[in-house]
């Protein structure tokens, strides 16, 4: 089970094998539970502005409103068969980005559900516990994206899928990335957790853990080609856009004043040093690894940063709505913040012409 539709970004995929595989045969079939998942950019206005919309009545009514209000607030309002979940969030606490991450995740049988607003790399949000929330009918999500739905231009992308989905830190490198190990470079996909890989510094770390994910290959998750020979690449490899390499050197130390900075792939593009990636599919799958002091991996010969945790351990709400939930708090290292500071898109373009020279 997992993704079964996708819409935006010149995408209109739905997968019925997926939904076969998890029972529902027709329309009327119920999903007790799913995710709903949307990426958009928050706009600014003087009143509020829809972003989806859905309302029918009949014996099923519905209605589904996620709005912009003034002062960079968003309203999620759920009504079904009279039950109502309404929640506010407040993206300024986030940093203003130019996009953000929407979840809406829920178990019927469980009585529980979740409303996730994240930045685009996971690395912070809110989450809002819903109590209580009702099963879907599928042709209700499918109708989402239908002549009776409103999708506003500022949303770049709507996902469902059968299963609650996670929220949080998200692996970003393919799984056939090559990782330099003590006996040489490895496809991630065949590292497992206590082989050795090599830090920047040139000594072997453990893996504690990989993890892997498919999600949409649009929006923050869209595939960026970083191209060899730059940033000591020895062959194209492929990330999501906020996969951060380490870059140190002469210039970075003459540019910014610092030994090493950290720069999302997604900044690179449209410097010659990156491309945007084709993955193919509505559907990516990424993978990482985590290791204890958050050391960078020589990926294909550049570094790469390995996946982030930072406190994740010591929040159980942020924990239990993640990818490493099941390994529980106990399993998980503690990482400390980043001390290179992450080059913004300007300056990254500054540092890859650079490079290019």
């Amino acid at each position: 089970m997992g993704w079964f539709a996708v819409f935006g970004g010149g995408h209109n995929w739905s997968d019925p094998q997926t939904l076969l595989t998890a029972g529902l045969t027709d329309g009327d079939c119920l999903l007790v539970r799913g995710t709903m998942m949307l990426e958009f950019h928050l706009p600014e206005s003087a009143r509020p502005e829809p972003l989806l919309l859905y309302s029918q009545g009949g014996d099923w009514p519905l209605r589904l409103a996620l709005q912009a209000v003034p002062g960079g607030g968003l309203s999620f309002v759920l009504e079904q068969n009279g039950a109502v979940l309404h929640q506010t969030l407040n993206p300024t606490s986030l940093g203003r980005t130019g996009r953000l991450r929407l979840i809406y995740a829920w178990d019927a049988p469980a009585r529980t559900g979740r409303l996730t607003l994240e930045r685009p790399d996971g690395s912070q949000m809110q989450i809002a516990a819903l109590a209580g929330p009702k099963p879907w009918r599928l042709r209700d999500l499918q109708a989402l994206i239908g002549p009776l739905g409103y999708v506003a231009p500022a949303v770049e992308y709507l996902a469902l899928s059968s299963c609650m989905e996670p929220a949080g830190p998200a692996p970003a490198l393919l799984p056939s990335t090559p990782i330099a190990t003590p006996e040489g470079y490895r496809a991630l996909n065949s590292l497992q957790r206590g082989d050795l890989v090599l830090s920047s510094s040139g000594e072997a770390v453990p893996v504690l853990h990989v993890v892997e994910r498919k999600v949409p290959a649009l929006g923050s998750f869209a595939p960026v080609r970083l191209r060899a020979p730059y940033f000591g690449l020895q062959r194209d490899i492929h990330a999501a856009p906020f996969q951060r390499l380490v870059l140190s050197g002469s210039e970075v130390e003459y540019l910014f004043g610092q030994p090493a900075v950290l720069v999302p792939a997604g900044n690179l593009l449209g410097t010659g040093t990156a491309l945007p990636g084709v993955s193919g599919t509505p559907l990516i799958t990424y993978r990482q690894a985590v290791l204890p002091d958050h050391e960078p991996l020589l990926a294909a010969g550049a570094m790469t940063e390995s996946l982030f945790l930072g406190r994740l351990r010591r929040d159980p709400q942020r924990l239990a709505a993640s990818l490493l939930a099941p390994l529980g708090a106990a399993a998980l290292p503690e990482h400390r913040q980043p001390k290179f500071p992450v080059l913004r898109a300007f300056d990254a373009a500054v540092l890859a012409e650079r490079r290019i020279a």
